[in-house]
């Protein structure tokens, strides 16, 4: 997903259109020419002076630049090389959700967090505005045999695990527009094997503070700074269990945030 977020954020620095188009077959083959350029899944097409973009995720292309009547060329010929249907501008995107506006491309998964929060059956539940508790410290069973000793019955081992899996695969995938939830659904994700009573209540806890924070996403602006930026921090023996350090880190292209 750092491609499709770099891609996006490169076209609304530069105001460049981003059009989708739909493969009936999700393996393609491309004859590039020597002229191409192929890293994963980006292609880039020089034609005249001009620079077109194609990014390949699965079966779902987007096609991006500035001049409108190229976009179109290319999309004709894509369709002629191969069977796929064209979507028009870009709106949904692996269920995120594309609006755009003169200065800005806003990315998030609204739909897909709310069909979350009613699947889970949540729906008239009381949002939260905190992701944890204060002060709350998630640690697994073998630690709390060994080091506190203090494995009680109401924080036993959760017996259905398939169902903490399946929340936090959920989760986790919400991440893609969600940096604020983040680092604690990385945390839930270390016990995927071995969850507690106390992991799926913090589970539930992130669903709902995303109950009340749907619409919640990345804002990709317009602009002409376009410099690569990178973030780090460590908190010195911030983990509970092993006492090492725990890093975290921010990739920024101009204002928008990547990866």
């Amino acid at each position: 997903m750092v491609t499709v977020r770099s891609v996006v954020a490169l076209a609304a620095a530069s105001r460049w259109y981003i059009f989708q188009m739909d493969v009936h077959n999700a393996f393609l083959q491309w004859d590039l020419s020597e002229e191409s350029h192929y890293d994963n899944s980006l292609f880039t097409q020089q034609m005249g002076s001009d620079l077109v973009v194609i990014l390949v995720f699965v079966d779902n292309p987007l096609v991006t630049e500035t001049n409108l009547k190229l976009i179109e060329q290319v999309r004709k010929d894509l369709q002629v090389r191969f069977k796929m249907k064209d979507l028009g501008e870009l709106k949904y995107f692996l269920d995120i959700e594309f609006s755009r506006s003169e200065n800005e491309i806003q990315m998030c998964q609204r739909k897909y967090a709310l069909e979350l929060v009613s699947e889970l059956g949540m729906s008239g539940g009381k949002p939260v505005t905190t992701l944890l508790e204060f002060n709350h410290k998630i640690t697994s069973i073998e630690f709390d045999k060994i080091v506190t000793k203090n494995c009680s019955d109401n924080d036993s081992e959760h017996e259905d695990k398939e169902r903490y899996q399946r929340i936090v695969g959920r989760v986790l995938y919400l991440t893609m527009t969600r940096p604020d939830i983040a680092f604690v659904v990385q945390v839930l994700n270390q016990f995927m094997h071995d969850p507690k009573q106390s992991h799926i209540s913090a589970a539930m806890r992130v669903i709902k503070y995303i109950m009340g924070t749907p619409g919640l996403g990345l804002f990709m602006p317009a602009g002409e700074n376009m410099k690569l930026t990178a973030y780090c921090e460590s908190d010195w023996g911030a983990c509970v269990e092993t006492r090492r350090s725990v890093t975290s880190y921010v990739i920024k292209f101009g204002e928008a945030l990547i990866s």
